[in-house]
């Protein structure tokens, strides 16, 4: 679920962000004007439009429906995600205010530009820049969705270490109503489905008294210092960048966890070093898009948590190097 997911991140240091930097454009790089273009058109549409949708995420974690609400009301973003189903659960975006509602927590606010369960990162991704390290293909033909005409596109990384998408956006609105993560086999690993969309200025009406109501208080992110470490992973992906490292110490866990967090602007992952007198097998587990793997070499434990497949993440492990040696 998503509540295990974002706990799960602020164990390993990978707290959710909005991942529109990183990747620069490799000098020369030739552009595929129309489908950048699409894709372009589709990240301005879901900032831009008021409009309502209706969409489930299908997983093999199960599936979820919500719906979600988009305005803009002097020139800022409003924005309610409900989830449909079981205790009510509800975020509020008011300008860069994200505001959580959960039965089984109490109300908090986060700073962001935007709800990430709304849509999925693809959407508000740096089009422009995963363009150096992405192939965007356009589908043959178009397909009907939610009553909508609809273009598709593939977008594949080009050494073929990471997953894919798929997405299919509607021909008048281009906003997105269906986009799958696809494994290298092609086979879908998730999907958010659009099964309703009306696009209308009454949203805007629909969603002013959430204005006039109160925010939780706003969580605020410990400043991180800035660390040496005396390891790297000296084999990343094509386009990974280094955004963040730290070291802290977990609760439970008395020895300090070094972590580096990379990304491409699209996908990202977590190497955490910590000392360790152990001997044990390789241990490794995928849940869905998340892969993780433990490996003890020359006395320390070396985990690598990501949005890629188990081998990519084994092979970034095997290549974390010690100053030492």
């Amino acid at each position: 679920m998503k509540r295990v997911g974002f706990a799960f991140c602020i164990l390993l240091g990978c707290l959710p962000y909005s991942t529109t930097v990183l990747a620069q454009p490799a000098s020369g790089t030739v552009l595929q004007p129309q489908p950048l273009s699409s894709l372009q058109q589709m990240g301005n549409a879901i900032r831009a439009l008021n409009y309502e949708i209706h969409f489930i995420n299908i997983s093999r974690q199960g599936i979820e429906s919500l719906r979600y609400r988009h305005a803009r009301i002097d020139n800022r973003p409003l924005a309610q995600l409900l989830f449909m189903d079981g205790p009510r659960r509800e975020i509020v975006q008011r300008d860069r205010d994200i505001s959580y509602f959960d039965a089984d927590l109490e109300p908090f606010s986060l700073s962001g530009d935007h709800i990430i369960d709304s849509f999925p990162s693809l959407v508000y991704a740096d089009h422009q820049s995963l363009s150096a390290f992405y192939d965007f293909i356009p589908a043959a033909g178009r397909v009907r969705i939610a009553d909508r005409l609809c273009e598709g596109m593939r977008i594949i990384s080009r050494d073929g270490t990471r997953y894919s998408y798929s997405v299919w956006f509607d021909v008048a609105t281009k906003l997105p109503l269906r986009i799958d993560l696809q494994d290298r086999n092609g086979e879908r690993m998730e999907q958010f489905l659009v099964t309703s969309l009306v696009v209308s200025d009454d949203i805007r009406e629909t969603l002013r008294p959430l204005l006039s109501e109160g925010s939780p208080p706003l969580l605020t992110t410990p400043s991180v210092e800035t660390v040496d470490l005396t390891w790297i992973p000296e084999w990343l992906p094509q386009g990974m960048k280094e955004i963040s490292r730290t070291r802290r110490t977990l609760p439970g866990i008395s020895i300090p966890v070094e972590s580096r967090l990379f990304s491409d602007g699209l996908f990202s992952f977590s190497v955490n070093i910590r000392p360790s007198s152990e001997f044990r097998a390789e241990q490794y587990v995928t849940t869905g898009r998340r892969s993780v793997h433990t490996e003890i070499r020359n006395g320390y434990e070396i985990t690598v948590v990501g949005e890629l497949p188990p081998t990519t993440v084994k092979r970034i492990a095997d290549n974390v190097i010690f100053q030492s040696q």
